[in-house]
């Protein structure tokens, strides 16, 4: 299983979500082709209600703590079903400062 495989199957077990996206976004930065190392996923599950978002992403870390060695980015974004009925989509990612 890939790394993007992982990341999607262990946040499916971990929040049940009734949303999941993972990207590999990789190609936009300076590293070799074919690289798994920079990461996004949108995540949106009742698991985050009433929590804010640094302890939300602190449970996704915990649930990824075996990916994480071998992650170099990850762009988190979390919501709550009504937080995404109300938002419809996760910010665009920014272009790598670093070149790539």
């Amino acid at each position: 299983m890939d790394m993007l495989e992982q990341i999607r199957h262990q946040l499916q077990n971990s929040f049940a979500p009734s949303h999941l996206e993972v990207f590999n976004e990789s190609h936009m930065h300076r590293v070799e082709p074919g690289s798994q190392s920079h990461f996004k996923a949108v995540v949106v599950s009742e698991a985050f209600e009433g929590l804010r978002t640094l302890k939300r992403h602190q449970q996704v870390y915990a649930a990824l703590s075996g990916e994480m060695p071998l992650i170099h980015a990850l762009a988190l974004h979390t919501y709550t079903p009504g937080e995404w009925a109300e938002r419809g989509e996760a910010p665009k990612t920014p272009n790598c400062r670093g070149g790539g």
